[in-house]
């Protein structure tokens, strides 16, 4: 998760001066000072004397957590690829078992909280694999690492003091708090300042433990959700079929929506080949492998999803998985095999793009939707479909304008 509330808490109190004496990764001697001035921060932050004294100084700097933060993968997974990986035959399987398992708690939080159970679960799968892996990274140590790197200290910073803020309130020991290199912990995986703001006692045992309470897990899944603006009543989104002569320059532009009514106009229609539904709903179109794949239309808590990841493709996982889980079938148009899309592409093709006046953001080889948003108005001006999906078809032709 990547909720960050407790951050412009804690940019206001805490002097630039401090937050400056946070060097990137170096000697030990560095990582020592850098703890010295995160004890000053988490002194301001009412953290007590007793966890800084006895807790802080003996944290480890953890050298494979830089290098896991600067991995970067050579190819990027195709839409095809990360679904697979994340909605299995298991998956799913073992999903439909716990939503069973836990029906009456899950619709107790339904009634409470407006987030049906499939989704929920659906969360707990994707995160850790419902509690299979909730990760062994020390927290502590592993954020203390980040905050003392330049790259992001800030934010890591601030989670390592709400870390801090946690084990005191939950009387946390440091070899209870495990979880990813990242930081986040526990069934839902939530950063600390996650957990000390939206997670609840779900068990009514009087503490609040998402490594061992599933409970509590997901009543803290619920309650994050509902903060996030989930709407009651309303899906993620769904599959649909398109027509031959679709104009794709309107996909792939989360906020550009349209009433139902008007995509079905365009002839847009269930997977099934049934009608959309005739109800006063906006929506936006995706089509995440380009105009060859699937296609959805995402309402608008798909948004909310996305608050809780970043990612648009982790967002139709969550909401595919959900779907799966509630009893629904595969995609009607599967998925389409490709090739992985490398990373060296990505980044020739935003540099050129930037370069012939298509704004396609920073060259970092990431497919976010300034490059694709970039690419579509490309394909537009070469009379190619708009789907704004890096192609090879696409990519010979941006190549060509490189070399010229």
């Amino acid at each position: 998760m990547k909720p960050f509330a407790l951050r412009r808490y804690f940019a206001a109190m805490l002097p630039l001066a401090a937050l400056a004496t946070v060097q990137p990764t170096a000697a030990a001697s560095d990582f020592s000072a850098c703890l010295t001035s995160l004890q000053t921060q988490a002194r301001d932050a009412g953290v007590s004397e007793t966890i800084l004294r006895e807790v802080v100084p003996g944290l480890q700097q953890q050298e494979r957590v830089i290098s896991l933060d600067r991995s970067q993968p050579e190819f990027l997974q195709t839409f095809a690829e990360y679904l697979a990986l994340r909605v299995t035959p298991e998956r799913v399987e073992r999903g439909r078992a716990l939503l069973a398992e836990h029906q009456s708690f899950l619709l107790d939080l339904q009634q409470q909280y407006g987030v049906p159970p499939q989704y929920l679960v659906a969360f707990w799968g994707l995160e850790t694999n419902y509690g299979g892996y909730l990760g062994r990274m020390p927290t502590l140590d592993s954020l203390a690492t980040l905050a003392c790197d330049a790259r992001r200290s800030e934010f890591f910073s601030s989670e390592f003091i709400a870390a801090l803020q946690l084990m005191q309130r939950e009387s946390l020991q440091p070899d209870d708090m495990q979880g990813s290199w990242a930081g986040a912990v526990g069934h839902t995986q939530f950063m600390p300042s996650s957990y000390l703001r939206y997670a609840v006692d779900g068990d009514g045992d009087g503490r609040i433990d998402l490594w061992r309470s599933r409970q509590d897990a997901l009543a803290s899944g619920a309650n994050y959700l509902q903060s996030l603006g989930w709407e009651p009543g309303l899906r993620w989104g769904r599959e649909v079929r398109l027509p031959a002569d679709f104009p794709f320059q309107l996909a792939g532009r989360r906020d550009q929506r349209r009433p139902l009514s008007e995509w079905a106009g365009h002839g847009v229609a269930r997977s099934d080949g049934g009608r959309l539904p005739d109800v006063a709903v906006d929506a936006a179109l995706l089509v995440p492998a380009g105009h060859l794949g699937p296609a959805f239309l995402i309402y608008r808590n798909f948004d909310v999803i996305m608050r809780w990841n970043r990612s648009e493709l982790y967002a139709i996982a969550v909401g595919h998985l959900a779907d799966r889980i509630a009893g629904g079938g595969g995609l009607q148009d599967g998925a389409l095999s490709q090739k992985p899309l490398r990373k060296t592409d990505i980044e020739l093709a935003q540099k050129t793009l930037n370069a012939l006046g298509y704004d396609a953001g920073p060259v970092d080889g990431v497919l976010g939707s300034a490059t694709r948003s970039a690419l579509r108005e490309f394909q537009l001006a070469n009379n190619m479909t708009a789907d704004g999906y890096p192609n090879p078809s696409t990519l010979e032709v941006i190549a060509t304008h490189d070399s010229r």
